[in-house]
């Protein structure tokens, strides 16, 4: 009787222990982003756990169930690997869910997923923005927007720049031909300085982020800003916007002031 209980307990034991043997991998996987578009550089890197002679890793990149890639990476002496792809060409020109496979030897299987969108999913819009300037009329702007829309861009006087509401639907670009007549950032001695980009998140927080600054000349500079998808304002803050505010600041006080002045002299003589 005793015989037959131990026996039972030595199975009960044996089972668990085995099937996390079993379920346990020596390999893991990533990515470095979740979300890639056209062009993008995927990085795919891992680690394994226990290193096998020269066993190399077995890597498939699969899509809907079909493969898209496939390649043999070798580990290196502390166990991580690293596989870069260039996420271009034939096999690259379906939107969705890419699944990443690795297998290391006999049973050690490990996958991710990332989602993964072609130029031709992508809403890109080149267009050109006419900018209220209040009292010295308009201007025109023009811009390249990729993963969202523009809904206004707007003079902020108080901050010396514009504001740009974006709808953000997905993670993007926006290129902006900014007029120096309009909008600049100088320094005192003339030369160019460096705006100053703020950008609201989905949260409300207003987060510094900087930009690349493609070309510039006398007329114009070319800014190319990065936003998030559900981003929805970007402030580019120069050192002055539409010098005219200034004058008409100054014309609209001294016109107050005048005003004041008048209305308490009047004040004065009714009294008198």
């Amino acid at each position: 009787m005793h015989l037959k209980i131990f026996s039972i307990l030595i199975i009960l034991i044996l089972i668990p222990v085995g099937t996390v043997f079993a379920n346990t991998s020596l390999i893991s996987v990533q990515t470095d982003n979740a979300t890639y578009d056209e062009g993008d550089t995927i990085v795919i890197s891992g680690q394994i756990k226990i290193i096998v002679g020269e066993t190399p890793i077995t890597l498939q990149l699969f899509k809907d169930g079909n493969m898209v890639e496939i390649a043999q990476i070798n580990v290196s002496k502390d166990g991580n690997y690293s596989y870069p792809i260039l996420a271009q060409g034939s096999m690259w020109q379906n939107q969705g869910e890419y699944v990443v496979k690795v297998t290391y030897g006999e049973g050690n299987i490990a996958e991710t997923v990332f989602f993964y969108t072609p130029d031709s999913e992508v809403l890109t819009t080149t267009d050109t923005f006419e900018v209220n300037a209040g009292s010295s009329g308009t201007f025109d702007l023009d811009y390249t927007i990729r993963g969202g829309t523009i809904s206004t861009i707007s003079i902020d006087e108080n901050i010396f720049g514009l504001v740009v509401d974006i709808d953000a639907s997905d993670e993007g670009k926006i290129v902006l031909d900014l007029p120096r007549k309009y909008i600049d950032a100088e320094k005192q001695n003339g030369k160019d300085e460096v705006f100053i980009i703020l950008i609201e998140k989905q949260n409300g927080d207003l987060i510094e982020t900087t930009y690349n600054e493609e070309t510039s000349h006398s007329e114009i500079r070319t800014l190319t800003i990065d936003f998030e998808e559900g981003d929805s304002k970007i402030q580019i803050i120069g050192t002055y916007v539409i010098p005219e505010f200034g004058t008409i600041v100054m014309i609209i006080l001294t016109v107050g002031i005048m005003a004041s002045i008048l209305l308490t002299r009047n004040k004065f003589q009714i009294k008198i």
